[in-house]
């Protein structure tokens, strides 16, 4: 039976990966630094595609964010090219040593981290996901299959035309780079089921793409989720403090996964903390969907806010706009139980003076990341110092938060004996 574009595609990804998983670091490196240059010479060319697509998005009407998230410049393309020489920087996890002893018996055990493979990216208009994602998983020693949506397509295949160049040129096998073959859905399927051939896939985007993936993929999904994250004003705070992180948490950039999207305030500091939110959520432009209590005080206050009565489709929201959430809470426990509601778990944070509730806080709030006295919006590859990140990992199992480099691999043991039988005398020689 004839295999189809996408199966030889994989085929072809993992011939590469074997060619690429025991290379050293300098080699991955150099690639990298040849994708960094040949992306700054090959600035016009990228550009031009992408404005194919930026036309094409205006007359479809879309919206400005997803626009400008569409857009690369000769100034974006530059700071792409710099964070792959980051990339190139940071340390090879490969052949890192996890966990390693001598046993009783004499055997020399060792769990050493390992490429994972074929690392399938699903993504939506973002191009600079592109080369963030083919640059992370050739620095893991893996090969990587991309498909991105069809709103960036000339885009995507501009910059993986300079990528493959690049990767070939420097003597790897092109195909560790490859878009994924074919334009509508099926291919996509064929990505999501091609279990054997591609060892995991990453989808990056809204809730309902990364939804269908989980649901239809045989193939092994690290789920990105989405964020719908809290920051909880606790009863004994900083209400300055409060405000600030609030403010940053919501607005500093609110169409990103790490943006809060609901308040909750502790009734005790509800009366003095939320007049001085509101008018700051005014200032910043924010639309507030209050509970009843919250609304309340509004119409109080001459805060210059904009307060709709919030749903409970409100509180399961992730806005990425200028709309937030807004709750009067009981007590902690009450934020809390909200919390495990409601939450994505992706981040939440609390903003407290007290060391007994900020424990409790952490101790109770099942989310990839909690906060304490600090912005959502830190939850990221980059401020965590691990230097770049493929996306932040909502679920449990083998990654959970955001991803660096460590994460995209696996391990194996590597179990070194000296004539070592099981059920025998240990060998003296």
């Amino acid at each position: 039976m004839p295999q189809s574009p996408v199966i030889r595609a994989a085929y072809r990804a993992r011939a590469a990966a074997a060619e690429i998983a025991p290379l050293p670091r300098s080699v991955k490196d150099d690639v990298l630094l040849a994708i960094a240059d040949a992306l700054e010479v090959r600035t016009a060319e990228i550009v031009e595609a992408n404005a194919e697509d930026v036309a094409r998005a205006r007359e479809a009407g879309t919206g400005a964010t997803v626009i400008d998230r569409l857009t690369l410049t000769p100034e974006r393309i530059r700071a792409i090219a710099g964070d792959v020489r980051d990339v190139a920087a940071l340390p090879d996890p490969v052949g890192e040593i996890v966990r390693g002893s001598t046993l009783p018996n004499g055997i020399d055990l060792r769990q050493v981290r390992v490429p994972l493979g074929v690392v399938g990216i699903i993504y939506e208009a973002r191009p600079n996901v592109t080369v963030d994602a083919a640059a992370l998983c050739l620095k893991a020693g893996n090969a990587v299959l991309l498909r991105g949506s069809s709103s960036a397509s000339a885009s995507n295949l501009a910059l993986v035309t300079v990528l493959r160049d690049a990767v070939g040129g420097a003597g790897l096998p092109a195909d560790s780079v490859q878009l994924v073959p074919g334009e509508g859905r099926e291919p996509v399927r064929e990505l999501m089921r091609a279990r054997g051939m591609v060892d995991v896939l990453i989808p990056r985007g809204g809730a309902s793409l990364i939804r269908t993936v989980v649901e239809e993929a045989t193939v092994p999904v690290i789920e990105t989720g989405t964020g719908n994250c809290h920051v909880y004003v606790d009863a004994e705070t900083d209400l300055a403090m409060a405000v600030e992180i609030l403010i940053n948490s919501k607005a500093q950039r609110p169409s990103v996964c790490n943006a809060a999207e609901t308040l909750l305030v502790h009734q005790d500091v509800a009366e003095a903390f939320l007049p001085l939110a509101l008018r700051a959520l005014a200032e910043a432009g924010v639309t507030v969907h209050g509970d009843e209590r919250v609304r309340e005080l509004a119409e109080r206050v001459d805060s210059g806010a904009t307060v709709v009565e919030a749903t409970a489709e409100d509180w399961e929201t992730e806005y990425l706009s200028h709309d937030i959430a807004a709750a009067v809470v009981d007590s902690l426990d009450a934020a809390v139980a909200h919390i495990r509601l409601w939450s994505s778990g992706h981040t939440e944070a609390i903003v407290t003076t007290s060391q007994a509730a900020a424990r409790r806080f952490t101790q109770l709030v099942d989310s990839t990341t909690v906060a304490v006295n600090a912005s959502t919006r830190f939850t990221d590859g980059g401020q965590f110092g691990f230097g770049a990140e493929i996306g932040i990992s909502t679920q449990k199992l083998h990654a959970r938060g955001p991803m660096g480099l460590p994460e995209l691999t696996s391990t194996k043991y590597v179990v070194t004996g000296d004539g070592h039988v099981r059920g025998g005398p240990r060998p003296s020689r």
